[in-house]
């Protein structure tokens, strides 16, 4: 009888092992379900907004200027940020306040990425912390999924801070 217990827990176990393994490699390297919080990237993503993320962008490099990417934030690691990709490396950015006469610009430096909120008025971002290195990044965003009136692909940034390279 407790043999048969035992050997009861153990399979339990290690089918609770196995599906836990995968259920990390699926969020790991295939995306995950995100609920972004704050005001900084409104109106494209609203406060509790849920929000699919994909994380195969970021393992093949293919991140693009205008992407919305999830990333650690470099104030504090145990927190992630919701932001859009302003500059890759090598890029020309603005690094002054939009409202600010004179402007200031920076090169975005070989391994790093410029990240903006949305709602530039509201948003902590690399105009605070500067320049944030790429393996920060944890996923690309490309579906809103919640509220279901907003479902769908999401859109470019609306205020038209996306530069070229020069």
């Amino acid at each position: 009888m407790i043999q048969g217990v035992l050997g009861k827990t153990l399979g339990f176990l290690g089918y609770t092992v196995q599906y836990g393994c995968i259920a990390h490699c699926a969020f790991e390297y295939l995306g995950e379900i995100v609920v972004c919080s704050g005001p900084s990237m409104e109106p494209t993503i609203k406060n509790y907004d849920v929000v699919i993320s994909e994380n195969l962008s970021r393992h093949f490099y293919s991140i693009q200027k205008g992407d919305i990417i999830i990333a650690k934030s470099p104030n504090d690691p145990r927190t992630n940020i919701c932001k859009r990709v302003i500059g890759l490396e090598g890029d020309k950015v603005c690094v002054s306040d939009p409202s600010h006469l004179l402007k200031k610009h920076s090169y975005v430096p070989k391994g790093h990425v410029w990240l903006e909120g949305d709602n530039l008025k509201n948003s902590t971002d690399s105009r605070s912390y500067g320049p944030v290195p790429y393996a920060l990044i944890k996923g690309r965003i490309f579906l809103k999924v919640w509220p279901l009136n907003a479902f769908g692909f999401l859109q470019a940034s609306p205020n038209g801070r996306i530069l070229r390279k020069d």
